[in-house]
């Protein structure tokens, strides 16, 4: 029997350390460690590791750029991309720049966010996962399911309201349909889907590099915005500094650097203090 310790080492010798020698590239196609082809293991773990992940990239964007960012001068928006507006992305609009560039690559990870009180209409939950996340509100436990008209393996996660500039937004939203949101709540769930019960460490990996390299691209994008920006007194200084320093931003490298060494121990303990799912 193939235990998951075992198979997490290799894992963590390839997705953690390599990346800790490579800070913003993938995992290199071509490496000296050949990877077992096995199913490894199961979509629930490795789902529930991608969104631990998500949980601290999340957090640290919304306080550490758009919390501190704000105290700076800094302005965030809904319509950020739009040519007149000179802002960045909310932090929900973050995410759904990490989903949109994950669907552009060939690893078939889903990826949204939903709430029973959205502020766009499209994005509630309905059928079984508005079943479950009521569930989710009252446990805060994530739900993992097969979503049969999908024909996909679902996991449910607990989105809170991690940030004063998360409740502020979502409460004065001209399209709200709830206005009294506290620090705390559970505000929605952040939906992960893949079609497959089980994955090999390439797969897992894959996985992984899948929504590190969204969390780089839409990172970019905010940088590439401010370079547009009309008035060069808006522009904050892009480099090693973050905004709770003053009127600085830090570069992408810097940034998804950060959120590695704090995803890190994460990784390892959940990776090391799973069960089996395979065997010879």
């Amino acid at each position: 029997m193939k235990t998951l310790k075992t198979k997490g080492i290799l894992f963590l010798s390839l997705a953690i350390s390599s990346l800790i020698i490579q800070s913003c590239g993938g995992v290199p196609e071509d490496t000296s460690i050949s990877a077992p082809s096995d199913k490894a293991f199961a979509v629930a773990e490795v789902l529930t590791l991608i969104a631990e992940e998500n949980d601290i990239t999340r957090t640290l964007y919304t306080k550490g750029i758009v919390g501190a960012g704000k105290k700076q001068g800094l302005k965030f928006d809904e319509d950020w991309q739009d040519d007149e507006i000179e802002a960045g992305p909310l932090p929900a609009l973050f995410l759904r720049g990490i989903s949109s560039d994950i669907r552009k690559s060939d690893v078939p990870l889903g990826l949204y966010l939903g709430s029973d009180f959205p502020i766009n209409a499209s994005n509630k939950f309905q059928g079984k996962q508005a079943e479950l996340f009521e569930k989710i509100k009252s446990t805060e436990k994530p739900q993992h399911f097969y979503e049969e008209d999908q024909k996909l393996y679902t996991s449910m996660f607990a989105d809170l309201a991690v940030a004063a500039p998360c409740v502020n937004c979502h409460n004065d939203h001209k399209n709200t349909t709830k206005t009294d949101w506290k620090l705390g709540d559970v505000m929605g769930a952040t939906t992960w889907q893949y079609p497959s019960d089980s994955l090999s460490v390439k797969e897992a990996i894959g996985v992984i590099n899948a929504y590190r390299n969204g969390t780089k691209a839409i990172y970019n994008a905010y940088l590439e915005e401010i370079a547009g920006f009309k008035i060069d007194s808006t522009k904050p200084q892009i480099g090693d500094k973050w905004p709770s320093k003053g009127f600085y931003l830090p570069t992408a490298e810097v940034f998804i650097d950060s959120v590695r060494q704090l995803a890190s121990y994460k990784s390892l303990e959940l990776l090391l203090g799973s069960k089996s799912v395979a065997s010879n």
